[in-house]
């Protein structure tokens, strides 16, 4: 996995109370964990913006971030991606730059945002859910799609089942695209992992818009976190009509969830789940068995 993972030694107490832990309280051992590490993202050679991430992906990050910024929109607005050249103290290529080349029509920021953004907060320098609105190209709210509740609390244990780096580490977030088949099922699109919840839901929207399917239209967003304002916007900007976390969402996400049409759940956990926006396209466990 390259420099998606670091082993480092790590001294492990045993506080449980057992003979072997009175004997031995203190046990040294190596430990796995996911690495992070930044990445400036620049507009020909215009500096952008700097985000912390874990490596692998980045091109998918880059065209992700610039879509949820509203930016671009279509994969033919994107001309390129390459790393720039940046070293290390040894010497060694980092890999931490990546240069965009966009359509010469496409109108660039008069400056970079000029904004860390750190790897537990994604667009943080937005002004308002109106802002957001205007710059959104993929809207949700016409999306027909409808969804059986069971279907939608099912889908954390399938994201689960795929997240590899959380195996190994138990340090990243995840975030899951689904497909809606037309027999009610799902099948899993994307999946991609990350320090950053944030980064992870850009590098499933710009693999998405690099694969020319933009806007997703029919699809379900399931992340591992909680829903913040961020992610809601970057499922938006996407067209993305259904996301679904674990944890809970912001009342910001709520009030931006009603005004983009989108439907936001949380509190998914396989049994339950609360439906904060949009419950017009789940169907209920009583609708779904109730006779014609």
């Amino acid at each position: 996995m390259g420099r998606v993972t670091q082993r480092r030694k790590v001294h492990k107490y045993v506080l449980d109370g057992s003979p072997k832990a009175l004997e031995f309280p203190v046990r040294y051992r190596e430990d796995v964990l996911a690495v992070e590490e930044p990445l400036e993202i620049r507009l020909g050679s215009l500096s952008y913006s700097v985000t912390m991430r874990t490596p692998g992906d980045d091109f998918d990050l880059v065209a992700g971030f610039l879509v949820s910024e509203g930016v671009i929109w279509t994969p033919d607005q994107l001309v390129s991606l390459r790393f720039c050249a940046g070293e290390d103290e040894n010497g060694v290529q980092t890999f931490n730059v990546v240069e965009a080349q966009l359509r010469p029509d496409v109108l660039l920021p008069e400056t970079g945002r000029n904004v860390y953004t750190s790897s537990s907060c994604g667009i943080c320098g937005t002004d308002s859910i109106e802002a957001v609105r205007k710059s959104s190209h993929h809207s949700p709210a016409a999306d027909p799609l409808t969804l059986d509740a069971h279907v939608l609390a099912s889908l954390p244990a399938l994201l689960r089942k795929s997240q590899r780096l959380f195996d190994d580490t138990g340090g990243v977030h995840a975030a899951g695209l689904f497909r809606v088949e037309d027999d009610g099922g799902v099948q899993l699109m994307c999946l991609r992992e990350d320090v950053g919840r944030h980064n992870a839901v850009d590098k499933v929207v710009g693999w998405a818009l690099r694969e020319g399917l933009l806007p997703l239209r029919g699809t379900v967003l399931q992340v591992s976190g909680r829903a913040s304002f961020e992610l809601v916007q970057k499922a938006a900007q996407a067209g993305i009509p259904v996301l679904a976390a674990v944890s809970a969402p912001s009342s910001l996400a709520v009030e931006l969830a009603e005004a983009s049409g989108l439907t936001l759940a949380g509190f998914s956990r396989g049994t339950s789940l609360n439906v904060y926006a949009g419950a017009a396209r789940i169907i209920s466990p009583v609708a779904a068995s109730a006779p014609a």
